[in-house]
């Protein structure tokens, strides 16, 4: 029974994971390519390039050339901490690859392209010996990774103004190796099946449990889900130095996140291994909606900003999960409260042309955190709220340049309704080869 008992805690264990993982703007990045970033996220009036596509597609026809070409390598490099009473560890996960490419091409009135951007997403290492593997002596690891192929879309219908839109195909991808103790969990659990409904009375006394799944790749999980996804945007050219735009991004529409049957194994304190599917039930990215405004304010400095409205509440109020055995029978499933709250994010940059080729780049961003305190997950704190960008664009030849962006997020701390102390901090950047024809 207690064997039993211990394979669901650790069932229950991996609904903390998913959900949790972030960027900055809570799962999101601060911004889209490295003329944006480096402007501490400000895309939604200005030429950024390709990477309007995951931004406002609107902003496509303001590129210079004919047809654009973009390859960029983005780094999401967090620093998180961990501390509960005289314990502390360090997560191992410092670093973490994100390649994008985005082409577009000038038609007449019309603007076409395809891109692939890294939406967000991010994960953990924390040892063997350390609080967090509750004494499973193995480590625990999570890394949860949001993508999306764009098809976007620009129409110059007046002089002054611009409809864009794209259509998106959106995966999320999950590995998780992850230990807790069922007095942790218990009370997670919705309902069951099988002989782990006869394991559920004694899950309190569960000393440990383990759930372990991954596919040994970087760009990809075990656990994964594909759906789709559209946007909206516009542009509007009010004069030659003052532009407004703004776009409307769709809440996901993801199938369940699941392992492939046999994919997930479970093991517990005494000898217990099983193995089994893992199913992550609705995990969804939000809508979004967003307007900015830029201001050519001499020949040489630009001045945008923008203002971003995330809807967080109506995807993360509750995770749900569901574990399937195929050796043992039977499955669980359950909850656990988020109760994220919708996120304001203000950011403003500035883009000065110190020479007709050299661009230097500056901005500032600011999220509200969307996560109460009480529901922080230790392992994956959404708790940053600020980042200092800096970047730049070189022109050479005719019509390329490479451009280079940096964000860093000053350590964000906060107690979990656990009693961890949880410390936040990121050094990001962004690095591109742009191509004009």
């Amino acid at each position: 029974m207690t064997k039993r008992l211990n394979s669901v805690a650790a069932a229950v264990l991996a609904l903390t994971i998913p959900m949790a993982a972030q960027a900055t703007n809570g799962m999101q990045l601060e911004g889209y390519g490295p003329i944006a970033a480096g402007m501490g996220g400000v895309s939604m009036a200005l030429n950024n390039g390709v990477a309007a596509s995951a931004n406002n597609p609107a902003t496509l026809r303001l590129m210079a050339t004919s047809a654009r070409l973009d390859l960029a390598i983005g780094h999401l490099g967090p620093d998180v901490q961990l501390s509960a009473g005289p314990m502390a560890s360090k997560s191992g996960g410092t670093s973490y690859t994100m390649p994008a490419f985005g082409y577009a091409r000038r038609s007449g009135d019309w603007v076409y392209g395809v891109g692939v951007f890294a939406q967000g997403g991010m994960g953990t290492e924390f040892g063997a010996d350390s609080f967090m593997a509750m004494g499973s002596g193995k480590p625990v690891r999570s890394e949860l990774g949001v993508g999306r192929a764009i098809l976007p879309l620009a129409y110059k219908a007046s002089q002054q103004l611009t409809l864009g839109g794209s259509v998106d195909l959106v995966w999320s991808t999950l590995d998780l190796r992850m230990a807790a103790s069922g007095a942790q969990l218990g009370q997670m659990v919705t309902g069951a099946t099988g002989n782990l409904a006869q394991a559920l009375p004694a899950l309190g006394g569960a000393p440990w449990a383990r759930i372990d799944f991954g596919d040994g790749t970087e760009y990809s999980g075990e656990a994964w889900s594909r759906g789709w996804a559209a946007k909206l945007g516009f542009h509007y050219k009010l004069s030659d130095e003052l532009s407004v735009g703004g776009a409307w991004h769709s809440r996901t529409h993801l199938s369940d996140m699941k392992t492939s049957p046999g994919g997930a194994s479970m093991s517990a304190m005494g000898g217990f291994a099983d193995s089994g599917s893992l199913r992550v039930l609705d995990f969804q990215m939000p809508a979004q909606t967003a307007l900015g405004v830029a201001w050519q304010a001499t020949p040489s400095l630009m001045v945008a900003a923008d203002v971003k409205r995330i809807a967080w509440k109506g995807v993360m109020d509750m995770l749900r999960m569901r574990y399937d055995s195929a050796g043992m029978g039977g499955s669980v499933s359950f909850g656990l409260p988020q109760q994220w709250k919708d996120q304001t994010v203000t950011a403003i940059g500035l883009a000065w042309s110190a020479t007709p080729a050299l661009t230097l780049r500056a901005g500032y961003n600011h999220a509200s955190n969307p996560i109460p305190d009480l529901f922080v997950n230790p392992l994956f704190p959404a708790t940053v709220e600020k980042d200092y960008t800096a970047g730049l664009s070189l022109k050479f030849g005719e019509s390329s340049e490479v451009s280079a962006a940096l964000s860093k997020s000053p350590a964000a701390r906060v107690v979990s309704g656990s009693g961890v102390g949880i410390s936040h901090a990121q050094l990001n950047g962004q690095l591109m080869i742009s191509i004009g024809f």
